[in-house]
């Protein structure tokens, strides 16, 4: 008990180089100062105090110091405390330290060995999220200008907005329109000027958001046209479960599920080993789907 409860009154900016120290232990299996020096900016003084509290206050059975290697290694009984185990984690850091490399000494040498696609990121102006942002909080209506496809030069929009969303391609606000009288998702970077915040409440926030309360699994299998081996193959690189990967998520965000997969549930492609993998419970989920 004492022991989580001295982790859990870290302060944040320790509890990130501790997280880190976790992490490159256990990935790379050697830590050292210049870990923490190169990724947080700090002084080789700090960096070292930083692991020696790691290990006197936290976790002294975790890490042993290699005199061959000059740095940390993970010890037999390492259990980490300050960050999951999964390859994620790891994978998450390596995505960070891509971002920052560019602008700290010495970072992109250490990460040569990885490289992350980068895609430019969608234009979303400040002026537009900074009153987004508030709606969402007190549960404001708010006026904007909007463009679609279907209305190209714009047009003036009533929303509630409730909840940002970023679908890992772009950023969207669930938002309750006033003109088609249910809930929508608009496009941040589709707004146009600065949206003015009304001063009444919207009675239609999240709670009366029937999609978004509509907790749903999207089913996934390997295409029912692929040899045996080669469904193996596919249920090993999703991590499916007695052949399916079943994925929680809202109603509302079902499309962007299967826009992540790049599943279209319109087509079938002629070829399984293209198409490689199907949602099994495609009739299930009819009614999130766009039409």
């Amino acid at each position: 008990m004492k022991r989580k409860q001295s982790i859990e009154s870290v302060r944040w900016d320790l509890a990130l180089r501790y997280r880190l120290i976790e992490t490159v232990a256990w990935w790379e299996g050697r830590l050292t100062t210049n870990h923490l020096m190169q990724s947080f900016g700090i002084s080789r003084q700090q960096a070292s105090k930083d692991i020696n509290t790691y290990i006197s206050e936290h976790a002294p059975k975790n890490l042993e110091y290699d005199k061959h290697l000059k740095g940390y290694v993970p010890s037999r009984h390492f259990k980490p405390l300050f960050i999951d185990d999964s390859a994620s984690a790891y994978l998450h850091l390596l995505n960070q330290n891509h971002e920052r490399a560019p602008h700290i000494e010495g970072l992109a040498l250490a990460y040569a060995h990885t490289e992350v696609l980068r895609v430019p990121d969608r234009s979303v102006q400040p002026e537009v999220l900074r009153p987004l942002l508030r709606a969402c909080r007190e549960g404001l209506r708010l006026e904007c200008e909007y463009v679609s496809f279907n209305t190209p030069d714009g047009e003036t929009r009533l929303i509630a907005p409730h909840t940002l969303i970023y679908t890992g391609i772009r950023w969207h606000v669930r938002a309750y329109c006033e003109k088609n009288r249910d809930y929508r998702d608009f496009v941040l970077s589709r707004f146009r000027g600065t949206p003015e915040l009304m001063d009444d409440a919207s009675e239609n926030g999240r709670d009366e958001d029937n999609g978004w309360n509509s907790l749903v699994n999207v089913v996934i299998e390997p295409d029912s046209r692929l040899k045996p081996e080669q469904k193996a193959i596919i249920e090993t690189d999703y991590g499916m479960h007695d052949g399916q990967l079943l994925i929680a998520t809202r109603g509302a965000l079902v499309q962007y599920v299967m826009q992540r997969y790049q599943i279209d549930p319109t087509k079938v492609h002629a070829k399984a080993t293209a198409q490689q993998i199907v949602v099994a419970n495609l009739d299930a989920l009819q009614p999130w789907l766009y039409h």
